[in-house]
């Protein structure tokens, strides 16, 4: 029998130094050549949200750069540069024109969209509250109404809101677009959701042993615990208050109480007889814009404890 030191020959060591340079490689050879459906891929998704990205900011640079322009440079166009630049023009035409009727719209709209919101907000939260601490007898059937609520339009619900504030006597008033915006279904709904998610049991029980009554447990504790769902319903219903159009149109008969949305609208229906108010409506526009960018970039970081919130025990 021969053995290695006979033959001269050491045979290999083993190890997992020939493992380890084995997978080395194929990680390097996987890194340098992706493989092409991954690659095809990729590149379909960032295509996709570039388009979305230039779909949805393809309007607001139309609108800030036609904001600049005069009356002629509308008409010609050319509203994408910023070449006959009359910004300051044309809002010192919209501060003044009428007697300075826009700056009364703004405040009338900032009226019914954050004080109508803010309300809202706070009913639909404690409404939700209410559905998901308490068992009272019909609590399902009646959250079930609600729901039903969400489905019909509330453009349905014009005319009915109409004839109700006819007999009341509010319409012409600002009481007529705020009352109908002081609740919304859908916000019931999702403070609902929040506060399941958010509020525990074990806490409102310590606050009534100590002595706390229901309405200081809901303020002190639930209402700062669902915050984030309180903010949320807020940014909906500021947004969709500050668009509203067929409600105030409805409700409202006098210039001094019409919201942006009816007051440009009538603006632009005189554009055909009168092209001078092209660039108020478009100043106007650009300026409407800006109270829906604050409130959504100031309240972000609400979300954000949101979205974050139970994640860390």
């Amino acid at each position: 029998m021969t053995s290695p030191a006979t033959t001269g020959t050491t045979p290999a060591p083993m190890g997992p130094e020939p493992a380890a340079r084995t997978a080395t490689t194929l990680r390097t050879r996987t890194k340098a050549a992706p493989a092409p459906g991954r690659w095809l891929s990729k590149t379909a998704v960032n295509g996709a949200l570039l388009l979305s990205v230039a779909y949805t900011l393809f309007p607001l640079v139309w609108l800030v750069t036609a904001a600049t322009k005069d009356t002629g440079g509308l008409l010609t166009g050319d509203a994408f540069s910023f070449k006959g630049f009359d910004l300051g023009h044309n809002l010192s035409e919209l501060a003044s024109y009428n007697d300075g009727v826009y700056l009364r719209w703004y405040l009338n709209s900032l009226l019914y969209a954050g004080g109508g919101a803010l309300v809202c907000a706070l009913v639909s939260v404690a409404a939700g509250y209410a559905f998901d601490k308490y068992r009272f007898r019909g609590k399902e059937k009646l959250f079930g109404v609600v729901l039903l609520g969400v489905l019909v339009p509330s453009t349905a619900l014009a005319l009915p809101m109409y004839l109700l504030a006819s007999k009341t006597g509010l319409v012409h008033t600002y009481w007529s677009v705020l009352i109908p915006v002081l609740v919304n279904p859908f916000g019931v709904y999702l403070s609902r959701v929040f506060s399941a998610s958010y509020i525990p049991d074990e806490a409102l029980e310590a606050a009534r042993i100590d002595g706390a009554g229901e309405l200081r447990a809901f303020w002190s504790i639930g209402l700062r615990m669902v915050m984030p769902g309180f903010v949320t319903v807020f940014l909906f219903q500021f947004t969709a208050i500050w668009n509203n159009f067929f409600l105030p149109l409805v409700m409202l008969s006098d210039q001094k109480l019409f919201p942006l949305s009816l007051g440009l609208y009538a603006w632009n229906s005189n554009t055909h007889a009168e092209p001078s108010f092209y660039p108020l409506v478009v100043a106007g526009s650009l300026l409407a814009v800006l109270p829906l960018v604050v409130a959504f970039v100031a309240l972000q970081r609400h979300w954000k404890a949101g979205l974050t919130a139970g994640s860390v025990k």
